[in-house]
């Protein structure tokens, strides 16, 4: 079973930047599809970036692109998302999330298996 745990949130100004960490454990992880979610108050649950490990492909919100970039390190059996030119509507919890198996929707959250706690990120305008 893999565990995921979400760290790097916090309070910054508008045009700043954070970077999200979601550690992972499982033996298999590093293959997994992996992907960040965000969930702003009293806002549904909104796909924000995904990266798949077999093709070296990366996914992103058009609300994020240029501004967002998730990576991963194998060997640290990690992901991360850099959140660059930050805007007071990027605030949310956000949530890393992986699966096992690609299905080619990595923007539903329903085919994510595992999930973290989430992380708090608040932009201040």
């Amino acid at each position: 079973q893999v565990q995921l745990v979400e760290s790097g949130g916090g309070l910054v100004q508008a045009g700043g930047s954070l970077r999200l960490s979601c550690a992972a454990s499982g033996r298999t992880f590093s293959t997994y599809l992996k992907a960040w979610f965000r969930q702003a108050p009293g806002k549904e649950l909104e796909f924000v970036a995904a990266s798949r490990w077999t093709t070296d492909s990366t996914y992103y919100a058009d609300s994020v692109k240029g501004r967002f970039t998730i990576s991963r390190d194998n060997a640290e059996n990690t992901v991360y998302l850099q959140l660059n030119s930050l805007k007071p509507a990027d605030t949310a919890v956000y949530y890393c999330a992986a699966v096992r198996l690609y299905t080619g929707r990595y923007y539903d959250a329903r085919e994510y298996d595992y999930w973290g706690q989430g992380t708090q990120v608040i932009v201040s305008s």
